[in-house]
């Protein structure tokens, strides 16, 4: 697989995030040994980046990481992220990035993940109660001490990037980017591309969205995180499936599938760009690497670009609220 950088971390430039195995979609948890075969087959096929949060379960998510990768530690660029779990009382979905949280947080990381160093440290969401300054600062003596490699940030606003890059040199910023979540476009890419940190693209598919089988929602389960999305939920969900329907034909035209072809368009839009699909199935994940050898024409590529806009927010109510803008 054809390789990029991060700032200056060298990755595969399709990764894999890891999130879906254990949390938010229907099916999560039910089958560990899958997913830890297809984090095994992940490293296999040459994917460097996977990637995690002790938010995910919580905690389970990273254990489960921490035994698919035993014994080829030094295969994976090993990306985890703190700040929605509050250790100092607030616990799971109270954002807190103070250095003391920080100091617990990413122990507790290291111990899960069975690891002496985290490659890439991502503060999950900022958290508007600690200046970004003083989060950075905290990371960067974690750096000093070999338990993290590099910062990256998830979710943050121009502001927040600039003044947390002038402390210490950020490595990534990972946020939502798609065909259907072209937030990141006018500001922050440039800004990224300017400062010289890489960007890690999650949910490129829209959350299964874009790869073409998700027809109806009934078989999602009550826990399924896609129950409370906009883009899935009343009419939204009927008018996205006619843009999907778009993605569909136009990877007719190429040969690939819809998943593909969204992934192609995404690694098309710059060198320092990294998708990290999520999937718990083999299956999937050898169909989204072999994006990597897809190549699309300018025609192909203004006409991705071109797809319908998707109807709804990317997040619910009080997700969006977390996204730093």
């Amino acid at each position: 697989m054809k390789h990029i950088k991060l700032g200056n971390l060298d990755v595969a430039r399709i990764g894999l995030g890891a999130m879906g195995m254990s949390a938010a979609y229907t099916g999560a948890g039910t089958d560990d040994a899958e997913s830890i075969r297809t984090i095994s087959r992940a490293l296999d096929l040459g994917v460097t980046l996977v990637d995690t949060a002790e938010i995910y379960g919580p905690y389970v998510n990273e254990e489960l990481v921490g035994r698919a990768i035993k014994g080829r530690r030094d295969d994976v660029v090993l990306a985890t992220k703190f700040g929605m779990v509050s250790h100092l009382g607030g616990g799971p979905g109270h954002l807190d990035s103070s250095p003391a949280n920080i100091r617990t947080a990413v122990e507790g990381s290291l111990r899960r993940l069975d690891t002496d160093r985290i490659d890439l440290y991502y503060q999950h969401r900022v958290d508007p109660a600690t200046p970004i300054e003083d989060t950075v600062g905290a990371l960067a003596d974690l750096v000093s001490e070999g338990k993290i490699r590099h910062i990256g940030l998830s979710e943050a606003g121009v502001d927040n990037i600039r003044r947390a890059h002038a402390v210490h040199p950020i490595t990534a910023l990972q946020s939502e980017y798609s065909l259907w979540t072209r937030d990141p476009e006018p500001d922050v890419l440039p800004l990224l591309r300017e400062l010289g940190i890489g960007f890690v693209a999650y949910s490129p598919l829209g959350r299964g969205f874009l790869t073409g089988q998700i027809t109806s929602t009934a078989d999602f389960d009550d826990s399924d995180s896609r129950k409370t999305n906009p883009r899935f939920t009343g009419e939204n969900f009927d008018r996205n499936l006619r843009a999907v329907a778009e993605v569909t034909a136009i990877a007719a035209d190429v040969g690939a599938t819809p998943a593909q072809v969204a992934l192609a368009w995404l690694l098309a839009q710059g060198d320092h760009i990294a998708p990290i699909p999520g999937t718990k199935r083999v299956s999937r994940l050898e169909e989204n690497v072999a994006a990597d050898g897809i190549e699309l024409t300018d025609e192909q590529l203004r006409k991705l670009t071109e797809v319908s806009p998707a109807a709804g927010e990317h997040h619910n109510e009080q997700q969006m609220k977390w996204i730093d803008r």
